[in-house]
């Protein structure tokens, strides 16, 4: 069963799945307006944070430098807060980040998800490593994660 979450700004939708499992069927339907978050070097849920409708606009285009400037500006222009609420939830979903005083959080578009066939059930790996964020030192906010409310 996939979890939905309320983040505090209702344009987006935030999902997961509850294992590995239901992490890798999330890999076959995800959008291009999906940005995918995990701890970095540690198991944890996939979380998605997806986008507005049309916010990351990609038909027609055929150059791929274009393209990834497209990824990079729907990025850029979700809020801080929203960025960190992403942050506590995938933090709070991860069996040792959660009891880690901080980790990392890695993020990227999910059109920069890789899924070979000789991985493990639930693992990815980046088309370009270069394409994906680090959040580096992420504590653990309480009053952040009781706001986060599963759907």
């Amino acid at each position: 069963m996939v979890f939905f979450f309320t983040c505090s700004d209702p344009r987006y939708v935030v999902y997961m799945g509850k294992d590995k499992y239901e992490n890798e069927e999330l890999l076959k339907y995800g959008f291009p307006e999906d940005i995918w978050f995990h701890v970095d070097k540690l198991s944890s849920a996939h979380v998605y944070l997806r986008l507005p409708a049309g916010s990351v606009d990609l038909a027609g285009v055929k150059d791929k430098a274009e393209a990834k400037q497209r990824l990079l500006d729907a990025i850029a222009s979700v809020p801080e807060e929203i960025l960190g609420e992403m942050a506590q939830l995938t933090k709070e979903n991860s069996i040792e980040g959660c009891k880690a005083a901080q980790c990392d959080i890695v993020y990227t578009p999910f059109l920069n998800l890789k899924k070979e066939d000789q991985m493990e059930v639930g693992q990815v790996g980046f088309r370009e490593e270069s394409f994906r964020t680090l959040m580096k030192n992420v504590a653990k906010d309480k009053d952040v994660i009781k706001k986060i409310g599963k759907d």
